[in-house]
């Protein structure tokens, strides 16, 4: 039984690894493709822009191999030739989505603004895809040229910052989280079920108001009224204030 434990562990782990290297190979156009065979009709860019298609207007749930496939009228089978399996299409269905980095460096003013128009631009790329979010939220992404590219973009705004590569990279993580976390909220909005949570609640607190005064008080002052503006900024703001009064020291 151990034995057999360590085999299942071990090929599990080869095709992990199996898969990543499959991914890299994709993301970096660097696959080979059989030689053999008839002229290859489709290719893994135009798979992976059929499944983007679908992701956009159906959910990320609404891919797989044989959905995609009906849309060039094949099996899923003649998919494999060029993608390896769903795993690998996801990871090359974000980049693509994800496209070009931001090019901020020649926004005014310095490392604020720049920071400041590619958090913008980041989150309009998740509202254009969000299903980018489930696709990148559970596990740890391969990444290709775009994403990357995107990174690099943030890391060449934080280095004007003069601030340690650490510190640089740390920044970044707070403020996509920050970026990310504002798409989820679009991406889950429901007028009519905002509504019903707020009825309710208001209801609940007003029976039990003295078992949260501090909720009932933040409630009756506002705090969770519709605020005018961006949702974006307050926290966007707040991140950049912080690099501001970290630089000097």
């Amino acid at each position: 039984m151990a034995a057999k434990t360590a085999a299942e562990t071990a090929a599990k782990k080869a095709g992990k690894q199996s898969s990543v290297k499959a991914s890299f190979a994709l993301l970096w156009g660097e696959q080979e493709l059989p030689s053999r065979g008839p002229k290859p009709s489709l290719t893994a860019g135009r798979i992976a822009e059929a499944a983007i298609k679908i992701a956009d207007e159906e959910g990320l749930d609404a891919v797989s191999l044989a959905r995609v496939a009906k849309e060039f009228g094949v099996t899923a089978m003649a998919l494999y030739r060029y993608v390896p399996g769903k795993t690998e299409l996801l990871d090359l269905m974000v980049d693509l989505a994800i496209g070009p980095p931001a090019q901020v460096a020649d926004v005014p003013g310095g490392w604020r603004p720049r920071l400041t128009e590619w958090a913008r631009l980041c989150l309009a790329m998740y509202r254009r895809h969000p299903w980018i979010l489930a696709a990148t939220g559970m596990r740890r992404q391969i990444m290709g040229p775009h994403q990357l590219g995107w990174l690099d973009t943030a890391l060449a705004a934080l280095a004007e910052t003069g601030l340690p590569a650490t510190q640089q990279h740390d920044t970044f993580l707070l403020l996509v989280s920050h970026v990310r976390n504002i798409a989820q909220q679009y991406a889950d909005n429901d007028e009519v079920a905002n509504a019903e949570w707020a009825h309710l609640t208001a209801e609940v607190l007003e029976r039990h108001k003295e078992r949260f005064p501090a909720l009932t008080a933040a409630v009756a002052a506002g705090a969770f009224a519709p605020q005018g503006g961006d949702p974006l900024d307050f926290g966007l703001e707040r991140i950049l204030d912080g690099m501001a009064a970290l630089i000097p020291q």
